[in-house]
């Protein structure tokens, strides 16, 4: 062969040795993290409750006061002065349960001062948020009306802090009894003849804190007093809630009140927020995405541990534990009231949202209820209104994608997926007397992926995935045993933008899509998750 002719073969071996080693390198840079999901569609006995996905609203900033009540005579449309955009809202979500008026607003609340003719109610100072006057036009016949509006439960929060146990008995009376008595006469007097009928009660409001300061034996023994005189009456057995820990890692407080009252209560609550330092919802960097999302992940471990304290005096599990309040607690926006805790709303609390449902879930034989801290404009809201417009958070639309989860069964499931280290928080500095309370929990990794899996009453099963990642894609298998799947429909939330969030001028930035990106064969399904996304399937 004639060297020029050898030259060129030589040539054209390599440039394909050379093309193979760049389509090799090429598959190996776009290879995606993969994880494994198994679903056994047979296995399963705990049901979830419905008021997981229950909600607060407190007489704080402009949650009730614009954001659920504007009066009969404002020009924004309403029905009996509630706001219709927003008991259209939440009726979509299917909110089940209310809870109401506070928050540390309950213990300064005389419910009397907020009945009878609105002209003639006396104001109050809100001593806790912001030192304003309220003029109690909401009160308990305005906050039954949302309730029957939305067609949710209520729970009320009865002021043991600053109030007396006569004047919760006659609560109590007011709402519920149907027979004769100087309350129910009051009660038609104010235009209502039939009884509310109202389940949960709950008797004071962390009390360790804004609610008293009590140690935790001497609010067993106020409870006790409390409770004697808050009667169930016919066909309308009340559900006792006593004031459970806020954030007291040291468990002290779940010991002593299961100990001394635990016979007399249905259930007991737990306060619980991922705090992020003062700073606001949308500044955030790529470590502070994950820190926050661990630090909301601790939740499980503060779960567990009370659960643990639990099932140790009430092994049966009898007693419910209620987190009434639960959350991301950011610094507030920039020109609003300190006070008032307004706050934005980004994918990343969507995403925090999501992964405390997944736990809650997991608990779901002792969780009996959760109440997000707040409904409308305060906090981690599902709302947020300026005078006649509304827009919906991405909080709002996990609560949209994950609705079918309630009242229905969690079914046996194993994920393998791989971890995300979490770098600390170099500069955060404690003060000498400061600590973080929720560290004992917190962990250097997160999962790449959290999910939940459920299924109804008529055999649908739901799916709801996170790819907690910023950055990858990931590639999921899920495998069905014990049963079969015929076809599938999904919805994504996601976007390029980690802050993204929704803003009067843009209300619709950020909201759930069709996802198409999945296939089924035989008892599989294949799917490509992109990165910091939240996916739920709807599945027969």
């Amino acid at each position: 062969m004639p060297r020029q002719t050898k030259l060129k073969s030589f040539r054209f071996f390599m440039f394909l040795i050379f093309t193979a080693m760049l389509a090799i390198n090429d598959t190996q840079a776009n290879k995606l993290p993969e994880s494994h999901l198994v679903i056994h569609l047979d296995q399963g006995d705990k049901k979830i409750n419905r008021n997981i996905y229950g909600h607060f609203a407190e007489h704080l900033g402009h949650c009730i006061y614009e954001g659920i009540w504007v009066g009969e005579d404002s020009p924004i449309p309403n029905t009996r002065g509630i706001r219709n955009d927003v008991v259209k809202a939440l009726k979509r979500i299917k909110v089940p349960v209310l809870r109401w008026p506070g928050g540390c607003f309950a213990d300064t609340y005389h419910w009397k001062d907020g009945i009878g003719p609105r002209e003639d109610r006396p104001s109050i100072v809100n001593i806790f948020w912001g030192g304003v006057t309220e003029n109690n036009h909401f009160g308990t016949h305005e906050f039954l009306d949302l309730c029957e509006q939305v067609g949710c439960e209520a729970f009320i929060s009865v002021n043991v802090g600053s109030g007396s146990v006569r004047e919760a008995a006659e609560w109590v009376e007011y709402v519920n009894f149907s027979g004769k008595s100087p309350m129910t006469d009051l009660r038609k007097k104010n235009g209502r003849d039939k009884p509310w009928k109202v389940k949960f009660w709950g008797l004071g409001n962390e009390t360790m804190a804004c609610g008293g300061h009590m140690f935790p034996d001497y609010y067993s023994h106020i409870y006790r007093q409390f409770n004697t005189y808050m009667r169930d009456y016919p066909d309308s057995e009340i559900y006792r809630i006593a004031a459970g820990a806020y954030e007291d890692v040291e468990f002290k407080w779940m010991e002593t009140c299961m100990k001394m009252i635990g016979e007399h209560m249905n259930g007991i609550g737990l306060h619980q927020y991922t705090w992020n330092d003062g700073k606001r919802a949308i500044d955030f960097d790529e470590n502070e995405w994950y820190r926050l999302i661990r630090n909301a992940l601790s939740i499980e471990g503060y779960i567990q541990g009370n659960i643990t304290i639990m099932d140790k005096y009430d092994p049966d599990k009898n007693i419910g534990l209620l987190i009434d309040e639960w959350g991301v607690w950011h610094g507030v926006e920039s020109g609003t009231n300190e006070r008032f805790l307004h706050q934005q709303n980004t994918l990343r609390d969507a995403m925090i949202a999501a992964v405390h449902f997944h736990i809650f879930h997991e608990f779901s034989d002792r969780i009996h209820m959760a109440n997000i801290a707040q409904t409308v404009n305060v906090l981690q809201a599902m709302i947020l209104t300026k005078d006649e417009k509304m827009i919906l958070t991405p909080t709002y639309h996990v609560f949209d994608m994950y609705k079918d989860h309630q009242d229905a069964t969690l079914l046996s499931f194993s994920l393998k997926t791989n971890e995300i280290e979490v770098a600390e928080n170099k500069d955060r500095e404690y003060e000498e007397d400061e600590e973080d309370l929720m560290k004992p929990f917190k962990k250097d990794r997160i999962p790449q992926l959290s999910a939940t899996c459920t299924k109804d009453t008529n055999g649908n099963i739901t799916i709801s995935i996170c790819n907690l990642d910023l950055e990858d894609s990931v590639k999921l298998t899920c495998e069905f045993r014990g049963g079969n799947i015929k076809n599938a429909s999904a919805k994504i939330l996601t976007s390029n933008d980690m802050r993204a969030h929704n803003t009067f001028k843009k209300p619709k930035n950020i909201k759930p899509v069709i996802f198409k990106d999945y296939k089924i064969k035989n008892k599989s399904l294949t799917m490509t998750l992109p990165s910091k996304s939240i996916v739920t399937y709807k599945i027969q």
